[in-house]
């Protein structure tokens, strides 16, 4: 028969096998290894791997391959082997093996009933430091990946404790003790549940039956700046606003997992990941919001689409989203700084990059900065000179004349100062749609940073770097863009050696899900993903 073989990374790691422990190698690199394999769940390169925890002095293939026979004597059984490496990659097997963030992981995506019992020890679980002791370990990429992943954990334990205080089966004292835990490592979504669930900690008023989970009626002012477990709350409030979501865009935004990274300057970047397969990275466009978006006239099929094949991830950038508003650099090479942060964080290897709007430019920035990492570009309504750079004396006023509008009345109940660009990003779209890209901005980020963010895009300028770039590229973009003029397009493709230059038939700078250029723009990104084997 099998061993049974347990690994917990929750507190210190530990390897049981049959229920007794395991000794670990004395090497806190070979036990950080260990956890990193089993945590990210897939194939390494042995060079990554060799980056993140060994530096040049020592003889950093030699370490690993050491590391790599400690671990088996660890972990392989004589029926099981469960580190598999080759030549290329190493990886970690986990058919048979039980682990704590498995188990958690699994029993939040499934939307029943957990019991009561199932709860509290998945809540001391949670309550340990994720992998305790093994800071400092590697180099600062490892450090951000423990740092993001503490960050899910910590997401994670507000989901149970919020599921404890509102289980049908909880008593009185029992969900005060939870609700004061919540309380303190949540405070704000604490807040927002006691407005919805009543006065009671975890009742319905004065009739001292348990209170379901809750439903919002108002989002917080800012939703953008609550903890993860307040989210939901925001996301319910800001979905009224616009058409309702597919049962499939409901089921993936409770899917998608959300953590954080550091970049250079300390600046926060929430990023979500969803789907299985290889990894395709979105970068950054105009106001993201990672929860928010699922519901978008713009993005919301879009997504569904490009996360039936591939490991989709998307970030929103600083200023905006779930990411840090109040920074002091809002540029262009923060924006690259920021899209750095995730590819690092996630430990991408090599992966395409689908750029939109001004993400196009960030990503033709990375491709040339990292032309080992990206394997293709997908660029949609993209330019390569900001306004200020390309515009005419006349067009530059009117941008300028924009910035102090939105300065004014960005933050206001009247949409009239968000819908000159609802208007020009989408011209075709119903007047719903615009009700609703309205509403999103204004809850997306401030009017400071929607001001910065135009100031920002005036001084884009990755002219002389669309030459350097080696990944195979394809530029799609609108015939009649209202935004972005068709020559801007025109004018990256011809830049990039061998793009590839796809007009749509659409006057909207960001595709809608219902117009026929939607479909000749996804199957024309999709041909030439399988042409290149990106």
């Amino acid at each position: 028969m099998e061993p049974n073989l347990g690994i917990s990374l929750f507190g210190e790691l530990r390897v049981t096998l049959d229920g007794a422990p395991v000794a670990l190698p004395a090497s806190r690199k070979a036990r950080a290894l260990l956890a990193f394999l089993v945590a990210t769940g897939r194939p390494h390169r042995r060079e990554r791997l060799c980056e993140l925890f060994w530096s040049l002095p020592d003889d950093p293939k030699a370490a690993l391959r050491w590391s790599l026979t400690k671990l088996r004597k660890v972990v392989d059984t004589p029926l099981k082997t469960h580190i598999v490496a080759d030549r290329e990659r190493v990886s970690f097997d986990p058919d048979g093996v039980w682990t704590d963030l498995g188990e958690i992981e699994t029993r939040l995506k499934r939307r029943d009933l957990i019991d009561l019992s199932d709860l509290e020890t998945m809540e001391d679980r949670l309550s340990q430091i994720f992998l305790d002791g093994l800071d400092g370990v590697g180099d600062p990429a490892f450090d951000t990946w423990l740092t993001v992943s503490r960050h899910d954990a910590r997401t994670a334990r507000v989901l149970v404790l919020e599921r404890l205080v509102s289980h049908p089966a909880i008593g009185r004292l029992a969900a005060e003790k939870w609700l004061r835990i919540w309380q303190s490592i949540d405070p704000v979504g604490v807040e927002a549940y006691r407005k919805v669930a009543g006065p009671g900690p975890a009742t319905n008023g004065a009739s001292g039956e348990p209170a379901s989970a809750p439903q919002a009626e108002t989002a917080p002012e800012h939703p953008a700046r609550t903890p993860l477990g307040d989210v939901s709350l925001a996301r319910q409030a800001l979905m009224r606003a616009g058409r309702p979501q597919t049962l499939t865009r409901r089921r993936a935004l409770r899917a998608q997992r959300i953590g954080f990274c550091t970049t250079r300057d300390g600046t926060k970047i929430a990023y979500a990941t969803i789907g299985e397969g290889p990894p395709i990275l979105k970068t950054a466009n105009w106001l993201n919001h990672l929860e928010f978006d699922w519901a978008s006239p713009i993005w919301g099929r879009s997504f569904e689409a490009v996360s039936r094949q591939r490991t989709f991830i998307r970030y929103d950038e600083r200023g905006c989203g779930l990411s840090d508003w109040d920074v002091d650099d809002l540029s262009f090479d923060a924006f690259v700084d920021d899209l750095e942060a995730v590819a690092d964080a996630l430990a991408l290897e090599r992966f395409p990059l689908l750029g939109v709007s001004q993400g196009c430019a960030v990503s033709i920035e990375y491709a040339v900065r990292h032309p080992e990492r990206v394997s293709g570009l997908i660029l949609v309504g993209g330019y390569a000179a900001g306004w200020r750079i390309s515009a005419s004396a006349e067009e530059q006023a009117r941008r300028e004349a924009v910035m102090e509008l939105t300065k004014l009345g960005w933050g206001t109940d009247n949409p009239a100062y968000r819908h000159i660009f609802s208007q020009t990003f989408m011209p075709e779209a119903s007047a719903a749609d615009l009700a609703w890209f309205d509403e999103f901005q204004r809850q997306t980020t401030s009017p400071e940073n929607a001001a910065r963010f135009q100031d920002a895009f005036g001084y884009i300028d990755v002219r002389d770097r669309l030459a350097a770039v080696q990944a195979p590229t394809i530029v799609l973009h609108s015939r009649d863009d209202q935004r972005i003029p068709l020559e801007q397009g025109r004018a990256i493709a011809a830049g990039i050696k061998n793009a590839r230059f796809v007009p749509l038939d659409s006057r909207n700078h960001i595709l809608l899900d219902r117009e026929p250029a939607w479909k000749v723009c996804f199957d024309a990104v999709r041909r030439f993903i399988v042409e290149h084997g990106i």
